[in-house]
């Protein structure tokens, strides 16, 4: 599969209080041709996708305001389709299964490094697709 071939018909949100992750994935991002929009704060994410849907979101856990999680609980319902990301440092499996009841679908340590992020895309894409196929099937 070519991951990014597949991310550049996507819409990529990524919410991260650290201005260093912001700044080299979005130009990690930029530089294979995907669209990545960062925000700082959950606040400033949620204005934004009241604009318009966005295929995958990542989110730290750690943020100023509400938390990843607290954001991940909001967007639940309204956004059921959109896959979700939760990166931190604070990786407890409490933060985990929270994470998890709040529709992640995959959950990321700092520190990490582009192709952990990759990997995690590759993996949450391909299972999207074979349950799409599955469906199909049926």
């Amino acid at each position: 599969m070519d991951l990014f071939s597949k991310l550049r018909g996507m819409k990529i949100l990524l919410i991260d209080d650290d201005e260093w992750i912001r700044d080299s994935l979005t130009l990690f991002f930029e530089g294979e041709g995907c669209h990545l929009l960062a925000f700082e704060t959950a606040e400033e994410a949620m204005a934004e996708l009241k604009t318009q849907p966005y295929d995958i979101i990542i989110t730290d856990y750690k943020l100023p305001g509400i938390d990843g999680l607290e954001f991940l609980k909001r967007i639940k319902e309204p956004y059921p389709n959109t896959m979700k990301i939760l990166i931190s440092a604070y990786g407890s499996e409490e933060v985990v299964s929270e994470g998890i009841k709040h529709g992640i679908h995959d959950f990321i340590e700092k520190p990490f490094v582009t192709k952990t992020i990759e990997e995690s895309l590759t993996r949450i894409i391909k299972k999207r697709e074979f349950e799409a196929a599955q469906e199909d099937d049926r």
